[in-house]
């Protein structure tokens, strides 16, 4: 499905952005700490637009099993392949977000 792909792509790059930013967080807390919090602002935000994203998906797989039955296994396994690299991710990320309010 065409939806889900654009949607899954565009949760990878917010999970990036994330990243990103959590890593600079990080990288300025002690030399830059209001530079590094706004680092750590636009990383929550990203993990939100994320899960707005991923919201969505879930959305239209169920929208699609009420209409027409069970998704194809093809769409199904790579939906839950991407899933499972998104949410070992997400894990990594919430432990950098996680060192941030330990500091």
């Amino acid at each position: 499905m065409k939806e889900i792909q654009v949607l899954e792509d565009l949760i990878s790059e917010e999970m990036e952005d994330s990243d990103k930013y959590m890593d600079l967080a990080l990288e300025y807390k002690e030399s830059w700490p209001e530079l590094a919090k706004v680092f750590y602002d636009l990383s929550i935000a990203e993990s939100g637009h994320r899960d707005m994203l991923h919201t969505q998906v879930v959305r239209i797989i169920e929208k699609y099993r009420r209409e027409h039955g069970e998704p194809p296994a093809p769409m199904m396994a790579v939906y839950d392949y991407l899933h499972k690299k998104e949410m070992a991710k997400a894990a990594n990320l919430k432990i950098k977000q996680d060192m941030w309010r330990q500091y």
